[in-house]
């Protein structure tokens, strides 16, 4: 029988990493920069290794927990899921966009295929 708490190991693996970069990476000037950020501040703080750090592990927990759940409802619904999970692990908000727009597509040109 599938364990399908065995499929969040990796998320957990890197939420517990990323609480301790985010720990890590704390100061109070970080602190304040973040309480009122502006795009200046933000480039500012990011130029900093460990926050930049966090940043990343914040990014991949995200687009590979979102690939993942276009994997499976792609799986479940028996939709093409290739292109939007490849957008997904090099740029994950064009990704969802990609798979939302192949699930409202596919019926239309399932539709077509059945009339001919």
């Amino acid at each position: 029988m599938y364990n399908c708490w065995a499929s969040y190991i990796p998320f957990v693996v890197l939420a517990a990493l990323y609480v301790y970069c985010f720990v890590a990476s704390l100061d109070p000037d970080k602190l304040e920069g973040f309480a009122n950020p502006t795009l200046a501040i933000l480039a500012d703080l990011f130029s900093d290794e460990k926050v930049m750090t966090t940043g990343w592990v914040h990014f991949l927990v995200m687009d590979l927990f979102v690939g993942r759940w276009i994997y499976w409802q792609g799986q479940e619904q028996q939709l093409f899921t290739r292109h939007s999970l490849a957008l997904c692990l090099f740029a994950g908000p064009m990704g969802l966009l990609s798979h939302v727009v192949t699930v409202w597509v596919t019926p239309l040109f399932k539709k077509s295929a059945e009339v001919v």
